[in-house]
């Protein structure tokens, strides 16, 4: 983007003014569409509360964060992703659900491991699918709770416990998933975005993030749309306690081979009637954590 600074005039300026005030650095009566003084200075308080580097133009980190910060609970689909979600919905999110008695791990404004792992308990506890996002049906949720969090700090503080993804499994197996759709990429490329979010030194990439073929130290772990009766060690898909479970069981046979490879069969390309990002999504999410506890 282009650095927005004194002298610009224009409907750019206009958005950086009321986001500014959005966030109360700037009066209603300053929004102007004309970028001078006021503005400016706007500019620098905001850079000094956020801890970027003291400016007074708009360029693109400054941009990056003055629209984060703009976002409130329920502008945007939230869950575990490198980079983390950060800004201001985050943390309302890291608010309500620490006033409604779930670890957080800090109410820091960024999506981490801790505030998925308290999203998914507090979605497990209201019936709602466990699946660490934060869409429609947990915004509905936080809305009808709202009275017992609003205004309120949390109920719990303390040491976090932590949960199977998270333990040391992630740096001590060294698997490299892929697929050979673009929906089965998909899920494969966020199960390591997910792992490598959780844990920067996690060992269990996507094929598409290698620049060298895997080693033999790699288990490959393919996701597919169908079994293929190859004598690959190959499990369904189901979304219940059974899947680590049978994970384990296949990777106890593949030991027993020659090869150092699995395959898991998705469903298909929709989980739940939910697009395929979703879908990709939750597939990811529930077969990491299978795949984790299994290991």
């Amino acid at each position: 983007m282009k650095t927005i600074k004194r002298g610009h005039k224009g409907a750019a300026v206009e958005d950086v003014q009321q986001r500014l005030a959005l966030l109360g650095y700037l009066s209603e009566e300053a929004i102007t569409g004309e970028y001078e003084d006021e503005t400016a200075d706007a500019v620098r308080a905001f850079c000094a509360a956020y801890e970027l580097p003291c400016r007074e133009e708009v360029d693109e980190e400054v941009w990056g964060q003055l629209v984060d910060a703009s976002y409130n609970l329920g502008d945007r689909t939230l869950y575990l992703r490198m980079p983390n979600f950060q800004g201001h919905d985050v943390e309302e999110l890291q608010l309500a659900l620490g006033a409604l008695g779930f670890l957080v791990g800090g109410e820091d404004g960024v999506f981490g491991a801790h505030t998925e792992d308290a999203l998914r308990t507090f979605q497990m506890n209201l019936g709602l699918p466990s699946d660490g996002i934060a869409g429609a049906y947990t915004f509905t949720a936080l809305h009808n709770l709202a009275h017992s969090w609003v205004g309120k700090g949390s109920l719990s503080r303390g040491q976090h416990v932590g949960f199977a993804r998270a333990a040391d499994v992630l740096e001590e197996h060294a698997l490299c998933l892929f697929g050979t759709t673009p929906f089965t990429r998909s899920v494969a490329s966020r199960m390591s975005n997910l792992a490598v979010a959780t844990n920067p030194a996690s060992r269990i990439v996507s094929a598409d993030t290698l620049s060298v073929e895997p080693d033999e130290s790699m288990t490959l772990v393919q996701i597919a749309m169908k079994a293929e009766g190859d004598g690959v060690p190959t499990v369904t898909y189901i979304d219940d306690d059974s899947l680590s479970v049978r994970l384990s069981g296949a990777i106890q046979s593949m030991r027993g081979g020659s090869a150092k490879r699995i395959r898991i069969v998705v469903p298909g390309e929709s989980w739940d009637g939910a697009g395929e990002d979703r879908s990709a999504q939750h597939f990811a999410i529930t077969l990491l954590d299978a795949l984790c506890a299994a290991l």
